[in-house]
């Protein structure tokens, strides 16, 4: 079946009518934009400036027949090589704000991690300092339960705001109503998360800089740096999916651009200017050759976009 043809260039001038803050562009380099640097364009890009554009792109997008997702800080992302035929949606700096209040942050959806780390730090609250060392935006932190050294998202989230791209709707999610499991949550990648308020505990400021500087060198002296999207699979029950990729031989393995980290089996490196395919064949190399070993399938963290 012949994929359906978009009129990009006409969509494009539709939502150009309406926004004022925003910046439009057409077959934008979308690999370039995830820390893997692979991957092909996207036919349809719109980095969003103010909350009145978000709106205002919600209400064209409401019942859309195009393929659409909304990207963070592509942290978590493969771009597949041939890149992706529809509408990428990003949040400008305007959504990059975070104010303290009390017990709680409230943070844009655009906001970086180790950010609101350090700011809610600083601000004498403990709770969130074990996300200075995830390099994402909290938006799509909240849409995959992020997390790492004894926490996630699911401990300190109170409420989300943001909106449906496909109804149009906006939305206010509690804690219960994200439905948060082991690197999941409700948000769908249709959904752009554009607040998140953290409830937090006050903390002593001198113990949480300590962590802080703790989790920084942890995170240098055991997990690589270079091009890559942090754990590519989630850890199976009791166990840990560095440990399987290891022990069944696969640290180094290398097809094409990608090879899989010396220092962390569950970290994939891709060469500059790799190939988005070549990080998928290892990928399905690295869970066969664990299935052959133990009999356990493993579960790609990474997401996925542009692939059949």
């Amino acid at each position: 079946m012949r994929n359906p043809v978009y009129l990009w260039d006409e969509i494009s001038e539709s939502f150009a009518s309406s926004l004022e803050n925003s910046s439009i562009e057409r077959n934008v380099a979308l690999g370039e934009l995830t820390t893997y640097r692979s991957g092909g364009k996207c036919s349809l890009y719109i980095e969003v400036g103010s909350a009145s554009d978000l709106r205002a792109v919600a209400k064209q997008t409401k019942g859309h027949q195009y393929p659409i997702t909304a990207l963070g800080k592509g942290s978590n992302l493969l771009v597949a090589d041939s890149g992706f035929d529809g509408l990428v949606l990003k949040l400008g700096t305007a959504f990059t704000s975070i104010v303290i209040e009390k017990n709680r942050a409230i943070a844009g959806g655009a906001s970086n991690l180790p950010v609101v780390a350090r700011k809610t730090v600083a601000s004498g609250l403990t709770g969130f300092e074990w996300a200075v060392g995830v390099p994402g935006s909290i938006g799509g932190a909240v849409r995959m339960n992020a997390g790492g050294h004894g926490s996630n998202m699911s401990m300190s989230v109170e409420r989300v705001e943001g909106v449906n791209l496909n109804s149009g709707e906006w939305y206010s999610y509690n804690r219960n109503e994200l439905e948060f499991g082991y690197r999941e949550s409700s948000i769908s990648g249709e959904e752009v998360v554009s607040e998140v308020v953290l409830g937090l505990e006050i903390g002593d400021l001198a113990t949480s800089e300590t962590e802080l500087s703790e989790i920084v060198r942890w995170r240098i002296e055991n997990q690589p740096g270079g091009q890559n999207a942090g754990s590519v699979f989630t850890n199976p029950s009791g166990d840990s999916a560095g440990r399987l990729i290891d022990a069944a031989g696969c640290k180094g393995l290398r097809i094409g651009s990608a090879h899989v980290s010396e220092k962390h089996a569950n970290f994939i490196q891709v060469d500059s200017g790799g190939s988005s395919g070549d990080v998928l064949a290892l990928i399905e190399e690295i869970r066969n050759r664990v299935i052959a070993h133990f009999g356990v399938e493993l579960t790609p963290e990474n997401h996925f976009l542009g692939f059949d």
